[in-house]
């Protein structure tokens, strides 16, 4: 596997993962709203981060470098359970200086392990009571 920093021609596939894999994870979200749009409103200006092999591309990771933070981390459903995640969460920890914080939605227990095995603590709950989250930090 290999991670490299994500290019403009990557951005179509890129698309596709984060609609994917919000469909597939966001249970508690109306996937009916959810469009390949939604990755550029939600990337703009970021650091993309890709994880791929074999040139598919198995995940992404997307930064705030200004704030330390990560704002997103996606992986293909089909690539979920191979490392790829970890990957990923290592490598932009690397691109940032600590500590490094993130949100989780309060919901979204499998995401919210994958934080915590990875040596994520939580720190605050926070949002209105339909859209809870956690603040995370990496230190």
């Amino acid at each position: 596997m290999k991670i490299r920093v994500a290019r403009e021609s990557d951005y179509p596939e890129l698309r596709q993962i984060y609609l994917d894999s919000r469909r597939n994870s966001f249970e508690w979200a109306n996937k009916e709203e959810m469009t390949l749009d939604d990755f550029d409103k939600h990337t703009e200006g970021e650091y993309m981060i890709l994880a791929e092999e074999d040139a598919r591309i198995m995940g992404f990771t997307s930064l705030y470098l200004p704030d330390n933070f990560i704002h997103n981390l996606f992986v293909h459903p089909d690539c979920s359970g191979k490392g790829v995640g970890s990957q990923l969460l290592h490598s932009a920890i690397e691109k940032m200086n600590k500590p490094v914080t993130l949100k989780c939605v309060s919901k979204n227990q499998k995401a919210m392990q994958f934080y915590e095995n990875n040596g994520w603590k939580k720190v605050v709950e926070k949002g209105s009571p339909d859209e809870r989250y956690w603040v995370m930090v990496y230190e």
